[in-house]
């Protein structure tokens, strides 16, 4: 342990030591009256001096940290000047309009955005979001390039933070905590993610260790502000895999905005490209809406509302799965009848005031309704062969000619879930001279309503297998008769009615401060949570819990522009109802909070390189997790054993260079090392189900040099293989098997006719635009296998069982429209 910790501490200090001379940049586009670009404006600061091109672009490099006035003169307008005092690697953009008449700009300070660098939190361009491409293209699409970030399954909006599950990260839009189906069991039933991003203003992302006031998960925080309009506007976007429309309305009195938005989506085109050929007929779909009201100057209102309706009809007819070696080359051939009919409606809306009772204090009221209406219905009967291919006959490579296993399984569920969660929560802001503190109380009530029904029934070359963990009697067939019971190999059934109440709070305490000529930033605080289980056979404990939190961050006074900062505390994730339900479908409402205590010690460089600017993040962190729920992970569904009987940890180092490596757009790489295991009952430590130790990430933006509206996006990801290669129902403890790597990159061509660079010069239909772009995509470029789970198929002469993988998608061709006016 000591080897590693040092091994960790070099390479901190190394990568985040770094030197390179610094500067700060102001860029943009230079109009006349009549916002037209102007071409061979001379903007000129002592002996520097650049000038706009045909398109009214400049951009120049001055010294950061004094007061720097620049001239801008053009042979038939009139000059004028523009006085900045800019921080360390700080980008100005200024959009200046020249006219007949001399101007002077008055002094601009611009702020150096501290503000996320001393939190650790990582801001996304929200036209990044938009651009890059992705089988599941988003948010979602853009956190899995992000360090510490980690998927195997693009057909999934879920994704696992340094060794946490998919139900530890907050995900808030406009302070509202939102939530996802409860049933789903697979990425591709998943349809759409909540947060539309053609309404999103602002994304910012924590990894781990953050601040008191976000709340109570163990893992990740995804702050998502939607946009509040100014003036009218609408976007559209249409693909073989659906389409989006947005709008953006405004009053005439400015009082009143709203940005709505509309979505459908269908992924025939993606599970078409599977093993298993299908009649799938999904069809998802959901209306957004961000209102705004501006009752005074001191007073404002919104309405964050969605209704969301995902239904998965999913008819599967043959599958051809062809594995093993070159030398020994065997295929499973599945024929299947029956189908799958399943139903997720969501209905969401949420009430915020903001108040301004004072220069330096702001009270919020916030309410939310969330509603979900969930069902899961299906009866689907396989029936296998598993044998060799003849790999020496070209024209039948893939037929079997020799059958090694026969036998069939049957599914079955009728599962139906109503769940209804309230919350109101009282907020505030108090800010001094150098100091701010934050507070907030909240109510939460859930109301589940839950039936659990599902079987599994394994037949094998004409003899039942009996469940895994039943003491029976031997059963050898087809050698000797079986007299015991027939058992199907899975069988859960419960009914749960639960209402559980939740009273939680914060108090926080931020201040800035200098040492020396250094500046620090101080952020203090503690979040407590009680809650009760009501309605189970046993009768539920209240429950109370407190998490003390801190973020320290220096900023020393070099001419290096870095950042330090250690920030870690109490975590606790107090039981949600999934959590609550063990392996039988019993709710248990005794479970206690998983526990864990971060540490997180992180360095952020700012630097020059190709006179662009970079940014270079270090981050290594550990975990030390107690009353751990353990799970296992089954595609995207989560399964609990309900009982806090482990422990466990995650250590890791991550890694992210971003910055200019093309001029004008934003490209990063991303690496990370984690490794996270757990102690069950005492039995010793194995790896747990989100174990992924490396992670490779790139996002690339381009242009054709001779064709520069031509743009090229690279969205690239690579994943070491993950734990849950092993039958189900099996001990852990016996089987340690991963799946493959996961490696997928998809890329994007777009073809620019009008943007904000080239809108006012535009003739025509084209100028009602302010954006239009046709696209070509290719997901998973190189056609790479990667397996989700794995089928188990038994061959009852050997006694083996072999693991057949389900592969995730192949080569996609997709072609984009977007739109703005």
């Amino acid at each position: 342990m000591s080897q590693n910790r040092f091994t960790f501490a070099f390479l901190f200090l190394f990568f985040s030591c770094i030197a390179l001379a610094q500067n700060a940049r102001i860029k943009g586009l230079i109009l006349d009256v009549e916002k037209h670009p102007v071409s061979g404006v001379n903007v000129s600061w002592q002996n520097t001096f650049v000038q706009s091109d045909s398109n009214g672009f400049y951009e120049i490099v001055i010294p950061s940290n004094k007061k720097v006035s620049l001239i801008f003169t053009h042979v038939s307008l009139k000059m004028m000047s523009l006085t900045v005092s800019l921080k360390t690697n700080e980008v100005f953009v200024f959009n200046p309009i020249m006219n007949n008449s001399e101007e002077q700009m008055g002094e601009v300070f611009v702020s150096s955005g501290n503000r996320k660098r001393v939190q650790g939190i990582t801001s996304v361009d929200t036209e990044t979001i938009k651009k890059i491409p992705g089988a599941n293209a988003g948010i979602e699409n853009i956190l899995k390039t992000l360090p510490g970030v980690n998927s195997n399954n693009e057909l999934s909006s879920q994704y696992m933070v340094r060794g946490g599950n998919y139900d530890e990260n907050l995900v808030y839009v406009n302070e509202v905590e939102v939530y996802r189906p409860f049933l789903i069991r697979s990425g591709q039933q998943e349809g759409l993610s909540f947060t539309n991003t053609d309404l999103v203003q602002n994304v910012e992302f924590s990894a781990g260790g953050f601040q008191a006031k976000f709340g109570d998960k163990l893992s990740s925080v995804l702050d998502i502000t939607y946009r509040k309009p100014t003036q009218f506007g609408a976007a559209f976007e249409a693909s073989f895999l659906g389409g989006s429309a947005a709008v953006d309305l405004v009053s005439k009195n400015k009082k009143w905005s709203a940005v709505t938005g509309v979505r459908y989506r269908n992924n025939s085109l993606l599970v078409n490209s599977q093993d298993t050929e299908t009649n799938y007929k999904p069809t998802f779909a959901d209306i957004q809406t961000n209102i705004n009201y501006d009752i005074s100057e001191k007073w404002q209102m919104s309405f964050l509302g969605n209704i969301s309706q995902n239904k998965y009809s999913y008819e599967p007819l043959v599958r051809q799965t062809n594995f093993g070696t070159v030398d020994q080359p065997m295929a499973l051939s599945v024929y299947y009848d029956g189908q799958e009919k399943d139903q997720y409606d969501t209905y969401f809306g949420a009430l915020k005031t903001t108040f301004k009772a004072s220069s330096t204090l702001t009270l919020k009221l916030i309410g939310s309704l969330f509603h979900t209406k969930e069902k899961e219905h299906f009866d689907i009967l396989a029936q296998y062969r598993l044998g060799s291919v003849n790999a020496e006959d070209p024209e039948n490579a893939s037929a079997i000619d020799f059958t090694r296993g026969i036998g069939s399984q049957l599914n079955h569920a009728r599962n139906d879930l109503d769940a209804l969660i309230a919350n109101i929560e009282l907020k505030g802001i108090q800010n001094w001279k150098e100091s701010q503190l934050e507070f907030g109380l909240k109510y939460t009530r859930e109301s589940i309503r839950d039936r659990v029904v599902e079987w599994e029934v394994i037949d094998s070359a004409g003899f039942s297998i009996n469940p895994p963990l039943l003491i029976l009697p031997k059963n050898n067939q087809p050698y000797t008769p079986y007299t015991g019971p027939l058992l199907p190999y899975q069988d859960i059934r419960a009914t749960n009615f639960n209402t559980i109440n939740r009273f939680s709070g914060y108090t926080q305490w931020n201040k800035q401060s200098e040492i020396g000529s250094s500046q620090i930033w101080y952020h203090l605080g503690a979040r407590f949570q009680g809650w009760n289980v009501e309605g189970a056979a046993e009768e539920g404990k209240t429950q109370f819990v407190v998490s003390p939190r801190a973020q320290f961050a220096i900023k020393p006074d070099w001419d290096r522009d870095m950042v330090f900062r250690i920030s870690g505390g109490l975590y606790h994730q107090p039981p949600f109802y999934r959590e609550l339900r063990d392996l039988e479908g019993v709710v248990n409402p005794n479970v206690k909070a998983q526990e864990a205590i971060h540490v997180v010690l992180g360095n952020d460089y700012n630097f020059k390189m190709w006179n662009r600017p970079f940014k270079w993040v270090t981050e290594l962190y550990y975990k030390s997790l107690s009353d751990v729920n353990v799970y296992s992970i089954d595609n995207v569904r989560i399964r609990y054993v309900a009982n806090n009987n482990a422990k466990a940890y995650a250590q890791g180092l991550d890694f992210r260079l971003n910055g200019e490596f093309v001029p004008g757009t934003e490209s990063w790489v991303s690496f990370g090392y984690m490794k996270t295991e757990e102690n069950y009952e005492n039995k010793g430590y194995i790896a747990r189900p989100t174990d992924q130790r490396l992670k490779f990430a790139m996002l690339f933006q381009d242009y054709m040099p001779n064709i520069p509206s031509v743009k090229v996006y690279l969205n690239l990801v690579y994943n070491t293989g993950l734990p849950g290669g092993a039958p189900a129902y099996t001990d852990p403890y016996l089987y340690q098997n991963r799946l493959n790597d996961y490696r997928r990159a998809d890329i994007g061509f777009a073809k620019v006719f009008v943007d904000s660079s080239t809108q006012n010069t535009k003739t025509g239909w084209l100028k009602n635009f302010k954006e239009l772009s046709l696209g070509l995509e290719i997901f998973n470029l190189f056609n790479n296998q990667n397996a989700i789970t794995n089928t188990w198929v038994r061959d009852v002469y050997s006694k083996n069982q072999y693991a057949i993988p389900n592969y995730m998608t192949s080569r996609v061709f997709n072609v984009k429209i977007n739109a703005r006016l």
